[in-house]
């Protein structure tokens, strides 16, 4: 009997798995960011946690487009960094300690995305390479200091690279994987799509639509119990 409901439970599990099927996250509490509608966002340069030198600004780059898209007005980010070097700020790491409140006054946004690069760059192994990048934001109201929704995004090459059966397949992967990163910034297009990932309203417990989205109404709208 012990045998049976063991194989019964690989089989369940087993189907799960086959459909892309996987339990439920805990819903995330927005309640203190439908209280405070923020329509427009100030992105912060990223803290940069890898060795990769140009991590902070590749992640930066393409962070506007995905917020943008959600709904958002977002501050230009090339001018948003020229008045911080304008004011002998030059670091994510004390640009992000500035009080909410200066950088309300300052800048006028609702709202300021904190972003952290985790992870960016590409690992070598024997036979195999690949590129990654991870992020962790944090969505904070300027005019209070709430925080408003916080979660992650991240993306591999791994994902769309298929893999040799052989030994032999496998190695020459590897290789023509490795010479192709080395020629090509796979980092920054990565990045793009850590970047879209983080910022989707369409993800489980991600950012809601902004004001500018045609389904910011039902987004706002409290959810019944």
């Amino acid at each position: 009997m012990r045998t049976l409901f063991i194989k019964a439970v690989g089989v369940v599990v087993g189907a799960l798995l086959l459909s892309g099927c996987a339990l439920p996250s805990t819903p995330y509490d927005y309640t203190a960011y439908r209280a405070s509608r923020p329509t427009s966002v100030l992105i912060l340069p990223p803290i940069n946690h890898s060795p990769e030198v140009k991590a902070t600004y590749s992640v930066l780059a393409q962070l506007s487009r995905p917020l943008g898209e959600a709904g958002y007005y977002v501050l230009p980010v090339a001018l948003v960094d020229e008045t911080f070097r304008g004011n002998g700020m030059s670091t994510p790491e004390d640009i992000q300690s500035i009080p909410f409140d200066k950088l309300h006054d300052t800048f006028g946004a609702d709202a300021a995305l904190y972003v952290v690069v985790e992870d960016y760059g590409t690992s070598y192994h024997v036979i195999n390479s690949d590129t990654r990048v991870t992020l962790s934001a944090r969505l904070v109201d300027l005019r209070t200091g709430a925080l408003l929704w916080q979660g992650a995004g991240y993306a591999s090459t791994a994902e769309e690279r298929g893999q040799s059966s052989s030994l032999a397949g496998m190695l020459l992967s590897a290789i023509v994987n490795q010479i192709v990163d080395s020629v090509s910034d796979y980092g920054h297009e990565v990045a793009g799509r850590a970047d879209e990932r983080l910022l989707s309203p369409q993800r489980v417990n991600g950012i809601l639509p902004g004001p500018h989205s045609p389904t910011y109404a039902q987004a706002m709208a409290t959810p019944t119990p």
